[in-house]
């Protein structure tokens, strides 16, 4: 039999262990893009702050309107954050052939 210690591979100066041959959990596959997406949708959703709440909606209206909030700058961390999402996707998904 092969030593249990042959059998690890270590990052990160040993923090982090992974044992050769052993897959990742399908809810982990999943859990990264959907975590990914929300965080997206949700800087796209919270653009401008919460203008339509009903008690403080103005005072964030007055606040955007007084610093000049960028759209166009907001828009492209939500592309950044999109196209990490998908490369982060496809680097889950693909399966490594290391022996």
């Amino acid at each position: 039999m092969s030593d249990p210690k042959e059998d690890l591979k270590e990052y990160a100066g040993g923090w982090i262990t992974e044992r050769k041959h052993v897959e990742t959990p399908m809810f982990l596959k999943l859990a990264f893009p959907v975590i990914g997406l929300c965080c997206t949708a949700y800087i796209v959703m919270q653009m401008y702050g919460d203008v339509d709440h009903a008690t403080r909606g103005k005072f964030v209206q007055q606040f955007v309107k007084a610093t000049q909030t960028s759209p166009a700058l907001q828009y492209t961390v939500a592309i950044l954050a999109l196209v990490y999402v998908l490369i982060m996707t496809v680097f889950v998904y693909r399966t490594f052939k290391e022996d």
